[in-house]
């Protein structure tokens, strides 16, 4: 369920079962016979031959469910025939009975035939909206190596109001991770403006707080003309910024309502810094001056984990959230990729299978010293 460069679902397929369990239905249509046959007279048997084409119906379509239904038919007047009593009142309901039985099973087949298409159809566009949505991050960039996982909370949902980017500059690295306010395709519409904004500013902003701003003016701009009237001053999106000197062994972040990451470290307990999270975009923020940038040690070998609140408002069957910082702190010395993998597993088993609401992850560690860039910083091809 994940590669080495980012963590998606796989295409939805449906189940295509072995040829071999037709001998199922074949065999019970078999067994029914002879047992009829060899039964005493006032044991009638044929009618069960309708659980063929029933059976068959579970794990085949309808051609196939058809063919199982016309030969439980033909096995009815077999019996009958066997019996000498084909063309008694009694024989001939039970053939019609067993035909029409059959058809309504082939219709249902159908039916569900065609709602299974249209459904892996609609995952299908819904894995490409994603893919183009949320760009891959790659396993390298700059001094970096990176990881990040999506999990939809929807079970036929590949896409919701969560997002992440990366971008580099002459200087270094920048990353988003963010959430948008409600569901639906005014959540991923938003959500696909603040990726834009993002991609754009961050190569024309010199500080975070000015990318901040740049991205609730994009923002305030939307709204204005998409906000829905009975939402009007309700929809914001809380953003994590995030920039990283190749050269500094620091990491500067900007929070706009959104959670604090975790700083991960082989020889140091799980911390998380001390953030004066600004409002949310959308709310109005008022410019840079209002917006506070913290500074955190960031040396080789150590790791970030981005994050949004799908992953820590996870419940499990009893009602308790999910423990993140004191479950990372078992692999904070794993790459990037085995860490999300692991909390991957670790969540779901948390929650049965099952979210609550949309999570992102990203994990972003400082290569080793011997492994940093020693000439300009060295800008890699974002993949598509």
């Amino acid at each position: 369920m994940f590669s080495s460069q980012q963590l998606f679902a796989r295409p939805w397929q449906p189940w295509r079962p072995s040829r071999l369990l037709l001998l199922v239905p074949v065999g019970l249509i078999v067994m029914i016979t002879v047992a009829d046959t060899v039964s005493p007279a006032d044991i009638v048997l044929g009618p069960l031959l309708v659980i063929a084409p029933a059976v068959t119906a579970w794990f085949e379509g309808p051609v196939l469910t058809g063919v199982i239904g016309a030969t439980a038919a033909a096995a009815q007047a077999f019996i009958g025939w066997r019996s000498g009593v084909l063309w008694s009142r009694n024989i001939m309901v039970q053939i019609v009975a067993l035909i029409v039985l059959s058809l309504l099973i082939v219709v249902f087949c159908a039916v569900r035939e065609r709602r299974t298409r249209e459904l892996a159809q609609v995952r299908s566009v819904a894995e490409a909206a994603q893919r183009v949505l949320l760009w891959p991050l790659p396993q390298r960039l700059g001094t970096l190596q990176l990881a990040c996982v999506y999990m939809a909370a929807e079970e036929e949902a590949e896409i919701g109001g969560d997002l992440y980017a990366a971008a580099r500059n002459a200087e270094g690295t920048r990353v988003v991770i963010g959430d948008v306010r409600g569901k639906g395709l005014s959540a991923v519409g938003e959500a696909a403006l603040l990726l834009g904004a993002f991609r754009e500013a961050a190569h024309h902003n010199a500080a975070l707080p000015e990318l901040a701003v740049s991205l609730e003016q994009s923002v305030t701009r939307y709204l204005a003309d998409f906000e829905p009237a009975d939402e009007a001053g309700e929809r914001f999106a809380t953003v994590l910024l995030l920039e990283i000197p190749d050269r500094d062994p620091v990491a500067r972040l900007t929070s706009c309502g959104h959670l604090a990451p975790l700083l991960l470290s082989a020889d140091r307990p799980v911390t998380a810094p001390d953030l004066v999270p600004s409002p949310p975009l959308g709310v109005g923020l008022t410019g840079p001056d209002d917006i506070s940038v913290a500074v955190l040690p960031f040396a080789a070998g150590d790791t970030l984990l981005l994050y949004t609140d799908g992953v820590v408002e996870a419940r499990d069957r009893g009602g308790a959230f999910y423990p993140l910082a004191e479950r990372v702190a078992q692999w904070a010395g794993h790459s990037p990729q085995s860490l999300l993998h692991h909390i991957q597993r670790d969540l779901l088993a948390h929650t049965g299978g099952r979210l609550g609401d949309d999570a992102a992850l990203i994990a972003i560690r400082r290569a080793p010293a011997l492994d940093h860039l020693t000439g300009p910083a060295r800008l890699l091809p974002h993949p598509r």
